[in-house]
């Protein structure tokens, strides 16, 4: 999405950026309108009121029209404040990042410069600069710019620090470019979004201190006018004619508001975090608006999914990333759940409690009950007392999900005492016996440190722990073991599997490795596109996976020991989900597919155990789809 769309979407920003294309239009337009001549004094029709002997807004105490004053004076302040800005941004920023890409002895006297600046109330400080070189616009304008170049230069070194360690600055070093190619190709790119943030969130902010100097008699000169000296000369008279301070005082507030506003709005459009359109604060749950009936469910279990449904809707088009998925899983039973990524694993796993980030994400139909709850379209106190307790996440970066701030105990005790009403001695207590049970050694130890002063393999075992603190009935682990090496993963996997025994949990496990589903999961769902296209047994389906897809899959899984066993990849890429092909998604894909596969709907079907979306599977499995040309009616639409 374009960044002007981003910010039209925020209804506040575009409210300040139309208020300000107002203001603008007019301060442009003054030259050329019919006005008196802003210096002109007339005392015999001096404190005229609004409207009276021509003048829209009246006159001040020298007879001056307020009108044209106020024009030609708020175009100098806008003037003044957005030249501080740029000058402040400017030199800001080029101390900043000279003193975050060099570092060490740079950066200190650099910035120890710029904190005895930053010492002083800048106000007073600007008050200094302005008496040193004596009252003036111009010299107002330096001393509001002087006092701001710190805020940027800090700002702006504290994302050029973490810009310089980056790899591909790095990369650069090596290949022998100077250190002003460096910053001027591989630095200044990355921080010029933080500086028109900064600047955007802080031209406001100048233009009421270059007033505040006008005010005082430091920077606008009589007869020049602009919104700061306009204030100071109707002061004497606030009492008697206070229309010749409010007229300055409703334009100061004006555009103010309208730029905080606006930079409120330019900086949520410039983060890339919020591409997706949703500016506005998410939901706490996931937004459901069923377009049918909630379905019965077919299958039991601790936790059931049926016909599941959520799409992301982003602007005018809808990406249908889970498109009737239905699931269960048993008590002490592991569900692997298994696809490339954008099948639709991960948004499966969050809809279940409302974790979809709405907007853009919307539930549009399907049911999911756990222990005869029905989870879709609960009240949210309910998913809340469920979260965490009965139904855990495991993560697949633990680094991202546990807080930096905190000690891993810490977050451990409060992952118990948001659900159960205990001392703060017996959470932690309980906090070290998990990370026993997690074959953590030392745990009394590992429970007062950082995450970051852990392992990855050791931050895992302590999202696992927070996954166990509550003795949940249901645990969801997303991709859990992916960014860890072979030795660790192994580990993981059977802490996991020594837990499932132990405890009696159910475990969906979310992966896109066969070899994690051998080891762990006693039934496999693979997903494609949004769908379920098989499942069954894991035994069964890697001995003889029934549909192409998932026989391609574990086609590109190496062996040990199979010596030169071709590895074979699976040509094409998956579909975009918001221009789903008719009939089989997989189709473009498949070396079978035949015209009979692009049209129609693909119904899931199969036996009790064993079930797949194909007209012309690998193997046979009894009850299984027949060939549309065998079935009496053919079912028209679209999807995979």
């Amino acid at each position: 999405m374009s960044f002007f769309k981003l910010l039209i979407r925020n209804r506040l920003a575009f409210a300040g950026l139309i208020v300000m294309g107002l203001v603008l239009a007019l301060v442009i337009a003054t030259p050329i309108l019919p006005l008196y001549e802003p210096n002109v004094t007339d005392t015999a029709n001096r404190f005229l009121k609004p409207f009276e002997g021509g003048h829209i807004l009246g006159t001040d105490h020298l007879g001056r029209d307020l009108l044209s004053r106020l024009l030609w004076g708020t175009q100098l302040s806008l003037a003044v404040g957005i030249s501080a800005a740029v000058f402040a941004a400017f030199f800001g920023a080029a101390i900043g990042i000279v003193a975050g890409y060099f570092g060490g002895t740079t950066d200190n006297v650099i910035m120890r410069g710029v904190d005895m600046l930053m010492a002083f109330p800048y106000i007073l400080l600007a008050l200094a600069i302005v008496a040193a070189l004596g009252p003036g616009l111009v010299n107002a304008l330096i001393a509001v710019a002087a006092v701001n170049i710190p805020f940027f230069a800090r700002n702006i070194r504290g994302v050029t620090v973490g810009i310089a360690h980056k790899e591909f600055v790095d990369a650069a070093r090596l290949a022998g470019e100077s250190h002003l190619k460096i910053i001027l190709t591989e630095i200044v790119p990355n921080v010029i979004p933080v500086i028109v943030i900064a600047m955007s969130t802080t031209i406001g902010w100048m233009i009421l201190e270059t007033a505040g100097l006008s005010f005082l008699g430091l920077g606008s000169q009589p007869p020049q006018a602009d919104l700061g000296s306009m204030l100071g000369e109707a002061r004497s008279a606030l009492i008697t004619n206070p229309h010749t301070s409010v007229v300055p005082g409703v334009m100061i507030l004006i555009i103010v508001m309208a730029i905080n506003l606006l930079g409120d709005g330019v900086r949520d459009a410039l983060d890339p975090r919020l591409r997706s359109g949703a500016l506005t604060r998410p939901r706490p749950a996931t937004l459901v608006e069923r377009e049918g009936p909630v379905p019965a469910p077919v299958e039991s279990g601790t936790l059931v999914l049926t016909d599941l449904q959520t799409q992301f809707r982003v602007g005018e088009r809808v990406y249908k990333a889970v498109s009737h998925v239905s699931l269960h899983v048993a008590p002490g039973e592991c569900l692997g759940v298994i696809g490339e990524s954008g099948s639709g694993k991960s948004v499966t796993a969050l809809s279940i409690m409302g974790l979809v980030a709405s907007p853009p994400g919307v539930i549009v139909g399907g049911s999911a009950i756990y222990d005869g709850t029905e989870l879709i379209g609960a009240p949210y106190s309910k998913l809340r007392s469920y979260r965490g307790d009965k139904v855990a996440y495991i993560f697949q970066d633990p680094l991202a999900t546990l807080h930096p701030l905190y000690t891993v105990g810490d977050q451990l005790c409060e992952a118990i005492r948001v659900h159960h009403s205990v001392s703060k001695a017996e959470a932690w207590t309980r906090a070290v016996e998990l990370l026993k049970q997690v074959r953590i050694p030392n745990a009394e130890g590992r429970a007062k440190v950082y995450p970051h002063e852990m392992s990855g393999g050791m931050r895992q075992r302590v999202g696992i722990a927070m996954a166990l603190a509550n003795d949940p009935d249901v645990i969801i682990a997303d991709e859990p073991t992916t960014a860890l090496d072979v030795t660790v993963q192994a580990q993981i996997l059977a802490l996991l599997n020594d837990l499932r025994r132990e405890r009696g949990l159910s475990i969906i496990f979310i992966t896109h490795d066969f070899g994690v589903v051998a080891q762990l999961c006693d039934r496999v769902a693979v997903m494609y596109a949004g769908r379920i296209v098989e499942t069954g047994p894991t035994q069964e389906v890697l001995d003889d996976a029934a549909h192409p897809y998932t026989r391609r899959l574990i086609a590109c899984v190496p062996e040990l020991g199979e010596g030169r066993r071709e590895l074979h990849a699976i040509p094409g890429l998956p579909p975009a989900v918001d221009r789903l092909p008719a009939g089989c998604a997989f189709a473009p894909r498949c070396d079978k597919a035949q015209t009979l596969c692009q049209v129609g709907v693909i119904e899931l079907e199969g036996g009790a155990s064993r079930k797949v979306r194909c007209l012309y599977p690998e193997t046979d499995i009894a009850g299984m789809a027949k060939p549309v040309a065998q079935v009496p009616e053919l079912k028209k639409g679209a999807g995979a």
